[in-house]
């Protein structure tokens, strides 16, 4: 019904003003009674071979909605309801900010694809952990980012900012430095001030009574060189693990008519590049830490694809625009055929 009925109704407006209204219509049907769990019983698969426990953390099964999709942490409850075994949320930055101008964000639709510039728009870390405070366990990740106006040689702060105001609120950490929409952001991927920044998160989080995982959310952009920067970022830091990928600026092999418009691309075009850093990582680290496998996952033999390159989890964002919600279930499904 979503493919045939739904998506076509939904994509004769701006992307983004029907971002804003599902996100309102999702909340409001969920305050119905027996919604909730008329949504789980349509979307959610149990089965305890689902489970997986990665970086000290319990996932109910593995697949995640990415960062972005619930930027303020405005609706993770009723997302949960869709089936998904954790909900990432932000980008946060310790201020307010509005993000980009618009029109910022464009459906490619021939290609089945999203290009966002939208700028880590959000309310502020400070709103989020509001709304975190009513969390009834959600497994929550929380994604983190510098400020616009923030200059690099600062962002450390902005980051230590967001770790310390969400550490009681979410239960794993994602450092976003492969954004392609805040202006320099990527420069923080080179080895040295990156290195600089997760020491410093790491410290911050070795004087907790409790350590939480951090992970590092890294461009499709990379060389082979700088992935193998990575892995050695990964062992000296001793972070948790990698989330493969962010969006990406290449446009290789686009067929839409608005393919020139700046910002980062994600979706069908982006799986193999995807795929391919998951697999790189994996293979020249020996497997030595986890990996979340995100980027043009539309099916499930995407999602396999990526757990077979050597994901422990996958997350979806435009797939799960394009496809619906389904398209989770359909997943976990075909990880119990497997098992």
């Amino acid at each position: 019904m979503y493919k045939l009925i739904i998506r076509p109704i939904l994509f004769w407006f701006d992307p983004e003003e029907v971002h804003y209204f599902s996100f309102s219509f999702i909340r409001f049907v969920s305050k119905i009674p027996f919604v909730p769990n008329i949504l789980k019983s349509i979307y959610e698969v149990k089965d305890n071979r689902l489970e997986r426990e990665v970086f000290g953390l319990k996932f109910k099964n593995p697949v995640g909605l990415a960062a972005g999709f619930d930027k303020d942490a405005k609706c993770y409850r009723e997302l949960s309801n869709f089936g998904f075994g954790f909900i990432e949320i932000g980008t946060l930055t310790p201020k307010p900010q509005d993000g980009n101008p618009k029109k910022r964000l464009f459906r490619l639709k021939p290609d089945s694809a999203i290009i966002n510039r939208m700028g880590f728009n959000n309310g502020g870390v400070a709103e989020a952990v509001e709304r975190l405070k009513k969390n009834d366990g959600v497994l929550i990740g929380g994604n983190i980012g510098k400020n616009k106006v923030t200059p690099n040689e600062e962002a450390t702060s902005d980051y230590l900012i967001c770790f310390n105001a969400l550490f009681d609120y979410v239960d794993y950490f994602v450092v976003n430095v492969s954004s392609p929409n805040t202006p320099n952001l990527r420069e923080l991927q080179e080895k040295e001030p990156l290195t600089r920044l997760l020491q410093t998160l790491q410290d911050e989080n070795y004087k907790k009574a409790k350590t939480k995982p951090i992970l590092l959310k890294i461009a499709p952009d990379l060389t082979n060189e700088q992935l193998i920067d990575i892995i050695d970022i990964v062992n000296e830091t001793k972070i948790a693990g990698v989330i493969a990928t962010n969006t990406t600026i290449s446009r290789d092999g686009l067929q839409s008519g608005n393919q020139s418009e700046t910002g980062g691309l994600s979706g069908k075009p982006l799986k193999k590049r995807s795929t391919e850093v998951i697999r790189f990582l994996s293979e020249k680290s020996n497997k030595a830490f986890p990996i979340i496998g995100v980027g043009g996952i539309h099916s499930a033999d995407d999602a396999l694809e990526k757990l077979e390159a050597g994901a422990s989890l996958v997350q979806l964002y435009t797939g799960f625009i394009y496809e619906g919600p389904k398209l989770v279930a359909d997943i976990n499904k075909a990880i119990l055929k497997k098992s």
